[in-house]
């Protein structure tokens, strides 16, 4: 891929952001998903790609847009190929309250590059590069923390362990309390929670839990992106989520899958802040446009670019805000 692709993919970050900024606080989180998710899909039409959505709003009777299997980008035949998973606005319910880490991403990779699943729940475990190919997520808690601990020289006692503060979870979080390790528990957004892992100035040694799988996609193009290191295995709610993976191409639905098997091969990662956040500053509007925050990974180099930029509304396009 392009490497000039992955700049051209923050503009549509970007405008999701911008568009949903706008309705911080305000205790809609519909009315900001919906407006991230329209603003993302009209920004697509200026990239020259021809891509496909395989991890995005939901099934195509479920969302109106960047659903499942839809096409996007404004390029021909001769623009490249792309595999597409969005969140418009990952953490809507911290958009809507106000509350830190609301971001837009977006992963892609070349044709087969990301994993295809149904929009169903999966069992997460991610770490940074320190503690890279020592975690297995059919392990108990205790025995990851100690092998984290180990791997990146710290005491259980001082590792920190993201966890979504869900019922679901409330054994995980006396199982890792037990062990020794400190918690902090979000309300929302756990790929920001995965990459805080690969970020030594945030504090954050892990993640564990049950969240979105296409979080869990994206979450993992990015630590693919950083070293870090992630498992997942799919949770469904029903035998037809399960019966849809395996159409989808997942002959062991059921099985952990690696980071290289959410996300393998070039891929590229790029996210803009809604709200102010632990790596990601939040939209700030100014009168006559706003400041933006993101940042943006290619898995084949490494690099990590972060980038401020000033928009000035009446010079750009209308996606929406």
């Amino acid at each position: 891929m392009d490497r000039n692709l992955a700049l051209e993919i923050v503009r549509v970050t970007e405008a999701a952001a911008l568009a949903s900024a706008r309705l911080m606080g305000r205790g809609d989180h519909d009315a900001a998903d919906r407006a991230a998710t329209e603003a993302m899909r009209r920004a697509f039409n200026d990239i020259d790609i021809r891509g496909e959505v395989v991890i995005g709003e939901g099934e195509r009777d479920e969302a109106p847009m960047l659903y499942i299997g839809e096409r996007v980008g404004g390029g021909g035949e001769s623009a490249p190929e792309i595999e597409i998973a969005v969140d418009p606005l990952e953490g809507t319910n911290l958009c809507a309250t106000g509350a830190a880490n609301a971001v837009s991403v977006i992963a892609m990779g070349s044709k087969g590059s990301l994993l295809r699943a149904p929009d169903t729940y999966m069992q997460k475990i991610a770490v940074g590069p320190g503690a890279r190919g020592v975690i297995d997520l059919l392990r108990p808690p205790r025995e990851n923390l100690e092998a984290v601990a180990r791997a990146v020289g710290k005491r259980v006692d001082e590792l920190t362990v993201v966890i979504l503060d869900r019922p679901r979870h409330a054994e995980l979080v006396r199982e890792v309390r037990e062990a020794g390790a400190r918690i902090k528990l979000i309300g929302d957004g756990d790929v920001a929670g995965a990459i805080n892992t690969c970020l030594p100035d945030t504090g954050v040694d892990m993640l564990i839990g049950t969240g979105g799988a296409p979080e869990g996609v994206i979450s993992a193009a990015a630590l693919r992106c950083m070293g870090g290191d992630m498992q997942g295995r799919l949770a469904f709610r029903t035998d037809g989520e399960r019966e849809r993976a395996r159409a989808m191409g997942l002959g062991d639905p059921d099985r952990v899958l690696r980071i290289h098997e959410l996300a393998r091969g070039e891929v590229m990662f790029a996210a803009t802040g809604v709200t102010n956040g632990d790596f990601l500053k939040g939209v700030r509007y100014t009168g006559d446009g706003a400041r933006t925050h993101s940042v943006v990974m290619r898995s084949r180099t490494a690099t990590v670019r972060y980038i401020e930029a000033e928009h000035h509304f009446p010079q750009k396009p209308n996606y929406g805000w």
